[in-house]
C-alpha cells in the first residue's frame, strides 16, 4: 500500500518530517533526552542534520532522523518509528545502526577502544514487546552472571506510546501520550505544541515541505514504474502472462511493452496500441492503470 504524504498543516511529533523538524531545536532536543534519560546534559551538538551514512561497501545506507552528541561525548540517535517491521526487522535494525554509527565514528578518527558511548532510542506509538512497558533499555549482560554487565558503551531504547504500567515519571508519561496524541497541560509537552504551531505559520517552512514532497512522490513514481516493468518482464518469463510468451523471444516482450507504454504516455488509444503492437488489450490495459 502507497504511503500517503500529509497536507503541512495536518503533520503532527510523530510524522517523521516533523520530528526531524522540532528536534533540530536544541532545547527541545536537550530536554526530552533529560527527561528520557534522567540525566543533566549542558550542551548539544548535532553531528550533522539528518545524517546519512554509506558503508564504503555495497549495502543498504542508513539516514538517521536526529543524531547528536553532548558535553561528555556521548553520542544519540534518536528515531520516530511509526510502523513496526515485519519480524524481527525493528531489533535488527538498531544493530545495523548501532554499526554505521561506530563506522562513521572511526572513519572520524577515533581508536575504537576509545569509542563513543552511544544510545539507540527508538519511538514507538505501537507495542514493540507486548509487555505494557513505557520503556525497554537493553545492554548486554552475561547470560550466566547478569550482574555483569559488558562495558561496550552501547545501550538501546524502545519508549512505547501504548504502555499501561506505572514505569516512567508522569513528564515522561506525557510526552509519549502527546506522540500518541493526547494533549496534556505539561509544560513540555505545551512547548513542544507551540513550536509545531508556530513552524506551521512559517511560509519558508511550508514551501520546504512542498519541495520535498514533491521530490519524494517523483522518486518514488520511478521507482513504482521501474518495479513494475521489472515485474511484467519476469511475469512472462515464468510464463504468468498467458498468449503474451508464446512464439516471442524475450527482446521482442521487452521491445513491445516499451512501445505500448510510450504510446499510452501519447494518449493512444488501447485498441490502436494493440493492433501495432500485437499485445492483447487486457495487457495494455493493465500497464495503462
Amino acid at each position: 500500500m502507497m504511503y500517503q504524504i500529509k497536507d503541512w498543516q495536518d503533520l503532527t511529533i510523530q510524522d517523521d518530517y516533523m520530528f526531524k523538524l522540532i528536534m533540530s531545536r536544541k532545547r527541545i532536543c536537550k530536554k526530552m533526552l533529560e527527561k528520557i534519560l534522567r540525566i543533566s546534559i549542558d550542551d548539544l551538538v548535532y553531528i550533522e542534520d539528518e545524517k546519512s551514512m554509506k558503508a564504503s561497501y555495497d549495502s543498504k545506507g542508513v539516514r538517521l532522523d536526529v543524531y547528536v552528541k553532548d558535553d561528555k561525548h556521548t553520542v544519540y540517535n534518536i528515531e520516530m518509528q511509526v510502523r513496526k517491521p515485519e519480524n524481527e526487522g525493528l531489533y535488527k535494525r538498531t544493530r545495523y545502526y548501532q554499526s554505521m554509527i561506530d563506522g562513521d565514528l572511526l572513519k572520524a578518527g577515533v581508536d575504537y577502544d576509545e569509542l563513543n558511548p552511544t544510545y539507540i532510542i527508538f519511538i514507538c506509538p505501537f507495542e514493540p514487546f507486548h509487555e505494557g512497558r513505557h520503556m525497554y533499555t537493553f545492554r548486554n549482560y552475561c547470560t550466566e552472571d547478569k550482574d555483569i554487565e559488558l562495558q561496550d558503551g552501547t545501550v538501546k531504547l524502545f519508549l512505547n506510546t501504548k504502555g499501561t504500567m506505572d514505569d516512567v515519571e508522569p513528564d515522561v508519561k506525557a510526552f509519549l501520550e502527546y506522540v500518541d496524541g493526547v494533549m496534556s497541560p505539561d509544560d513540555f509537552v505545551q512547548e513542544i505544541d507551540e513550536a509545531i504551531r508556530n513552524v506551521k505559520m512559517q511560509e519558508s517552512e511550508r514551501v520546504r515541505y512542498m519541495t520535498y514532497t514533491l521530490k519524494l512522490k517523483e522518486e518514488r513514481k520511478i521507482g513504482h514504474e521501474a518495479g513494475f516493468r521489472e515485474g511484467m518482464e519476469k511475469g512472462m518469463e515464468k510464463g504468468m502472462e498467458k498468449g503474451l510468451e508464446k512464439g516471442l523471444q524475450k527482446g521482442t516482450q521487452k521491445g513491445k511493452l516499451e512501445t505500448a507504454l510510450k504510446m499510452l504516455k501519447d494518449g493512444v488509444a488501447v485498441e490502436k496500441i494493440a493492433k501495432y503492437t500485437g499485445l492483447s488489450p487486457d495487457m495494455i490495459t493493465a500497464l495503462k492503470q
